[in-house]
């Protein structure tokens, strides 16, 4: 019996790496892609804003819901957008249930004053949340084209003369631009967060758009042709990731997309993990439901390539990756264990330490985006080696928070869409303390991170009396990020 469980519990890890190692090589793939796209010198037709006839008219759609730190920084902002007036309406969606609707209404009126074709829309209920608000302001938009950005995003000036042009190819129906960070050096957690979006911002999306695979409209900092949003089906508020639905549905009909790596729209990160919660929550249950939902329609697409049904489905799927590291890491220490009892399956653990080789991937790949953002010095590379390692833990800190996202993503459970508490921090000397929207309440997964802390800590110590050291920095790596994830929730509380 037990010799039974010992060959159930190597199957599902075996299995497990396998799939860590179809990413990781999906992930090389890109980066050869990307790298070969850096050396292309690209040309594309482009309209022509010195002439009159052929500035098209945009709408820019402002989703907002409870945004009282950040709304007067972004109507300022967005007002400063260089674009004729009489080819440009803002459209303000405000969701809102607080004080701050009051004061985004004071401070619209005000632009309204100056000449700026600025709407204050606001719904009777939130059906469909970000989805359904894009959805309603869609109905009466004047552009042709539809520039959206959320609360904490602050275009330059010159965004829509950067982005806007592309769209003289007909074909063309999404531009998206890279994310910046306004407070990248705030904390450790804003560091690794902006380190996993530049890979997911010039490696991922430079990579798949270069050899025309399907990449996604990242929910904000991007623009639409109108004609593209309704030919797809419009805005749809099923899954918690409207932005990847919409995508992929566009690109199932022909649309192509074009991403511009080197126009950067810089955001505020989460400065507090709570507000890291909710976001990596909802990104990847968002991507399991979408899995769901998209998954049969791009295996069974007769337009795409078999490359770009293969790109499609492992992009689906990159959320799910945290379940099957969640599950190497869980079975992990019962291998351990396996190993030592029963020596006529060492062939097994020697096999399986092949896979170690999809960490060293994805250390490789994620050089090339660090550098590309940060500089290839020596010590930037010093920095990055720390940063990787340190990404790594917390990511591993994460993979039980994120695995049950994404199994609730798989199963269909319906949950309500939970935005991103923004904060209006730019630097180290302000604090979040006192933030009215954080959440109160301490994540019931807490009680199983600090249990997974432990785990992992009696994994280090197994191997001592084991003399089997292998697994000894994975396991370490395990209790720092469990640790780390654990005490930040515990501590960071408004």
């Amino acid at each position: 019996m037990a010799l039974t469980i010992s060959y159930i519990i190597i199957a599902i890890y075996s299995i497990s790496l396998l799939l860590i190692f179809f990413y990781s090589l999906a992930q090389l793939n890109l980066l050869v892609n990307y790298l070969s796209q850096k050396r292309k010198n690209q040309t594309a037709p482009k309209f022509n804003l010195l002439d009159p006839k052929e500035i098209p008219f945009v709408t820019i759609q402002l989703p907002v819901y409870n945004e009282e730190y950040v709304m007067e920084r972004l109507l300022e902002n967005i007002a400063k957008i260089e674009y004729p007036k009489s080819k440009l309406e803002i459209q303000v969606l405000d969701d809102s249930t607080d004080d701050s609707v009051a004061v985004t209404a004071q401070r619209i009126s005000e632009l309204q004053e100056t000449g700026l074709d600025i709407q204050h829309i606001r719904r009777t209920d939130r059906t469909g949340f970000k989805a359904g608000a894009l959805k309603e302001g869609l109905k009466i938009a004047k552009g042709e084209f539809i520039a959206i950005f959320d609360a904490d995003f602050m275009p330059s000036s010159d965004w829509l003369k950067k982005t806007v042009i592309y769209f003289k190819d007909p074909e063309i129906g999404v531009v998206q631009t890279r994310w910046g960070h306004l407070n990248r050096d705030y904390s450790t957690l804003t560091k690794i967060q902006a380190f996993a979006l530049d890979a997911h911002f010039t490696l991922e999306q430079v990579g798949r758009n270069a050899k025309g695979h399907f990449i996604n409209f990242n929910g904000t900092a991007g623009i639409w042709r109108k004609e593209t949003i309704l030919d797809a089906g419009n805005w749809e508020g099923d899954t918690l990731t409207e932005d990847l639905d919409l995508s992929y549905r566009a690109q199932l009909k022909n649309w192509k997309f074009k991403y511009l790596e080197d126009v950067e729209t810089p955001a505020e990160l989460p400065v507090v993990i709570s507000a890291a919660r909710s976001q990596q929550f909802r990104w990847n249950k968002g991507g399991a439901e979408n899995f769901r939902k998209t998954v049969w329609s791009v295996i069974t697409a007769k337009n795409i390539p078999f490359k770009t049904k293969f790109h499609g489905v492992m992009h689906l799927l990159n959320s799910s990756m945290f379940l099957c590291v969640f599950t190497v890491a869980l079975l992990s220490i019962p291998m351990l264990y396996i190993k030592n009892m029963y020596g006529h399956l060492a062939w097994v653990f020697e096999a399986t330490s092949f896979f170690i080789l999809s960490t060293i991937i994805l250390f490789i790949c994620y050089w090339f985006t660090y550098k590309s953002v940060q500089g290839s010095s020596f010590d930037n590379f010093v920095d990055y080696i720390k940063l990787f390692f340190t990404f790594f833990s917390v990511a591993l800190g994460f993979s039980l928070h994120n695995s049950i996202a994404v199994l609730e993503g798989h199963m269909g459970k319906r949950s309500e869409f939970v935005r991103t508490p923004k904060f209006n921090i730019n630097n180290l000397t302000q604090s979040w303390k006192g933030n009215k929207y954080l959440a109160k309440k301490l994540s019931p997964n807490m009680v199983l991170e600090f249990a997974l802390m432990l785990y992992f800590l009696f994994g280090m110590y197994s191997a001592v009396p084991l003399n089997d050291f292998g697994l000894f920095p994975f396991h370490f790596m395990l209790f720092l990020g469990f640790s780390f994830v654990f005490f930040k929730s515990l501590t960071a509380r408004a």
